[in-house]
């Protein structure tokens, strides 16, 4: 069955157009326009994923999250903010709050539905989805096996781990530190230049032949997953 998104969104023209791209993306799609329509859909829809807005009527969307994360039935529920606020510490806040993504308006619809179906994958793992997707890019999970544009792109076990990661959440920006956290683990010591190491190894053979750039660094940030501006 396809899964359930319930879109908590009150502007009526942004709710019409994420309902007509999650429905071309193959999601089914519940609606509530204020904070207390989203906490009853949540306990009678029983979505498989809530795609938040955090300026809401009635109940702000940060405190949405909260009290779903306080349901006992719902408390694994993935959580998708998105939101306007695009500074850093409402970000940390969303995430705090217990969202599992934090999107900025404005998006991009094609990565957000990447982003919906990566948060779908972390939390329900056994759902048999072995296709890891992102613009031409995929990578085959249990053929060990990763294409661009139809072009095999030969990767070292790290090089697929660290593109695992990246293709798992599309379009975030991660520090040095959380790849090695993330990638070679909390227990191991590597030196964080070590990540760059690895970036070039990655973007030299995901770019090979290829005109776009797909890994995006960012400066004193990190490195994405990304679509490069034009």
């Amino acid at each position: 069955m396809k899964p359930l998104v319930l879109v908590v969104e009150d502007e009526v023209p942004l709710l019409t157009l994420l309902r007509y791209n999650l429905e071309k993306e193959g999601f089914r799609v519940a609606e509530a326009r204020d904070g207390e329509e989203a906490l009853v859909a949540v306990k009678e829809n029983k979505p498989d994923l809530v795609l938040l807005d955090w300026m809401l009527p009635l109940v702000s969307g940060i405190e949405v999250c909260r009290q779903i994360r306080r349901m006992p039935e719902a408390r694994q529920l993935p959580i998708v903010m998105l939101t306007a606020r695009g500074e850093e510490a409402d970000k940390v806040r969303g995430l705090n709050s217990g969202a599992d993504d934090y999107v900025t308006k404005p998006f991009s619809p094609s990565e957000l539905t990447a982003r919906l179906k990566a948060v779908l994958r972390r939390a329900r793992p056994s759902s048999g989805d072995e296709m890891l997707r992102f613009s031409d890019l995929a990578m085959d999970l249990s053929g060990h096996r990763v294409t661009r544009n139809g072009r095999n792109v030969h990767l070292g076990p790290t090089e697929f781990r660290l593109l695992r990661f990246f293709l798992e959440h599309p379009g975030r920006v991660f520090s040095r530190e959380q790849l090695l956290d993330a990638v070679w683990g909390r227990d191991v010591y590597v030196e964080p230049r070590t990540v760059d190491v690895h970036i070039r190894r990655l973007r030299k053979a995901v770019n090979a032949e290829d005109g776009v750039d797909l890994i995006r660094t960012v400066r004193s940030a990190g490195y994405a997953l990304d679509h490069q501006d034009a």
